[in-house]
């Protein structure tokens, strides 16, 4: 196999869905995390005929690398920290503080314009699906799960198209069931499994969330 497995994401989301038959039927909710898990999570939805919505998180940046995850934040209030990261960076609680207060800024509004103002998918006694476009630190993904759970779901299953080695471990207990399909040794970040990897505009996740009319 190449270093490309997928063409883009709508691809991917129908190579994950080709996965998932088992929960067809079932009580499911798939919930995509932005941005670009939503379009993946489209096409797993409607391959489940599962009702499809988004579950917001922001990762939390270290101060001098604001790309690599220190912890996530997730809606509800839930916050994860690697602790590890922090150490090491020896980052501070005025810094802590003030990336929790920038990135929950940005979760709110990010929940209100995905969802252009209709209430969250219930998923008490449900199973929640995550979708990903893909699983580098496990921190995003993990504040998902646990914010899932906080929501009430009974069944919590995690789901990507291409994750790290290491991440069904950093999952655990964080989710019921880690789904992966491809988990190349190689790893060293999502967007290489990606011919197009282009950012995905907040716009176009309202646009794949927006009901569709049924019938």
């Amino acid at each position: 196999m190449g270093a490309v497995e997928f063409t883009d994401r709508s691809d991917a989301g129908r190579r994950l869905a080709a996965e998932l038959g088992f929960l067809r039927d079932s009580a499911t909710v798939v919930l995509g995390l932005p941005r670009g898990g939503v379009p993946v999570a489209f096409e797993v939805a409607a391959e489940l005929g599962a009702p499809l919505d988004v579950i917001v998180v922001r990762k939390l940046g270290l101060p001098s690398q604001p790309e690599l995850a220190m912890g996530a934040i997730g809606e509800g209030g839930v916050r994860i920290l690697n602790e590890a990261v922090v150490q090491r960076a020896w980052v501070t609680a005025a810094d802590l503080a003030a990336a929790e207060e920038r990135e929950r800024h940005e979760l709110v509004r990010q929940a209100q314009e995905f969802r252009a103002g209709r209430s969250r998918t219930d998923i008490t006694g449900r199973t929640a699906l995550l979708v990903d476009d893909g699983i580098a630190t496990g921190s995003t993904a993990r504040a998902a799960c646990l914010v899932a759970r906080a929501q009430g779901a009974a069944r919590v299953i995690m789901a990507a198209p291409v994750a790290s080695p290491g991440s069904p471990a950093v999952l655990s207990g964080s989710c019921d069931e880690v789904i992966c399909p491809w988990m190349p040794e190689s790893f060293s970040s999502v967007g290489e499994w990606y011919r197009d990897f282009a950012p995905v505009p907040d716009a176009v996740v309202a646009a794949l969330l927006r009901p569709r009319p049924s019938g």
